[in-house]
């Protein structure tokens, strides 16, 4: 195991303090190392995909942190070169990949909630302006949308599939990222999902999805180890699925990623590159229409 830094310093302090066995004061150092047999990516947005593509470059299969580039170009350079090397690449979403998404997926797939006709989610905390300061710099692909409204968005996307529209109104922080968005979307069913993030005050962080048959509902962090419940349309309580607990959620990407380097795949059915890249694309769609664009990268 092994942990890679932009100085040798804060390297060896995090390997001090997790008993990680070897420290690089680079991330071309970590990326040359052969004793690893894959690499996280979890620096700035604005990092991923050069590091992404440095990892790959060495070889290696990556794990990159959501969202998973600045915009769809570069997740489509980061899938490309992934697949052209057969190397397993995969969108560390990890709400994805826990026990109660996998029920909200059979409730699906099971036609429990009849025909599908709305989606809500939100996803708000209190980080800007006190908060971490790359949030509020463009340079470093700050705002709402790539760090918070990714987790509806995403949500969103799984229940209803491709949007075949979005429409987006927000507000913009004094440094020109997005500071709130809501977004509505529209499936290719008809179904509709009113999505909502901000970074200046804590909100429900709540989900659900409306059909004609029932709801189902889930607490607030919607997006971690959370409680299910299915509705009928009276309210009434048909069922509920309770996590085990509600820690350690970032343990069923890892167990994910794991398994799927084991059995030598080179992407998750869970969250397929290619959902991945459509995402992206809606992020910069959203982002377009709210007036918010990053600098220029040099080549």
């Amino acid at each position: 195991m092994a942990v890679g830094s932009r100085s040798l310093e804060r390297a060896q302090a995090f390997a001090a303090e997790f008993g990680v066995e070897r420290s690089h004061g680079s991330y071309e150092s970590l990326a040359a190392d052969d004793g690893i047999d894959a690499i996280y990516v979890a620096s700035p947005h604005s990092e991923h995909h050069d590091h992404a593509l440095l990892a790959l470059g060495g070889g290696t299969p990556v794990l990159v942190e959501k969202a998973f580039t600045r915009n769809a170009a570069e997740a489509a350079a980061v899938i490309e070169t992934a697949r052209s090397k057969g190397l397993l690449v995969v969108e560390a979403m990890w709400t994805r990949f826990l026990p109660h998404i996998d029920v909200v997926r059979r409730c699906l797939e099971d036609g429990l909630l009849g025909e599908v006709v709305a989606v809500e989610a939100d996803h708000g905390q209190q980080l800007y302006p006190d908060g971490p300061q790359r949030l509020a710099d463009p340079a470093l692909a700050g705002g709402a949308l790539l760090d918070l409204a990714i987790y509806p968005i995403s949500f969103a996307h799984l229940v209803l599939g491709e949007f075949t529209a979005v429409a987006a109104t927000g507000t913009l922080a004094e440094t020109g990222v997005d500071a709130s968005e809501t977004v509505a979307v529209t499936g290719r069913r008809g179904a509709v999902g009113t999505l909502s993030s901000t970074m200046r005050a804590k909100t429900p962080c709540a989900a659900a999805i409306s059909g004609t048959a029932a709801r189902l509902e889930i607490d607030g962090w919607f997006y971690q180890p959370n409680t299910v419940r299915l509705l009928d349309p009276g309210d009434r309580e048909l069922d509920r699925y309770e996590s085990p607990s509600r820690e350690h959620g970032l343990a069923y990407e890892a167990a994910e990623f794991a398994r799927l380097l084991a059995d030598g795949k080179t992407e998750s059915d869970l969250l397929t590159l290619g959902e991945t890249l459509r995402i992206m694309q809606v992020l910069d769609d959203v982002r377009a229409q709210l007036g918010v664009s990053f600098p220029t990268r040099s080549p």
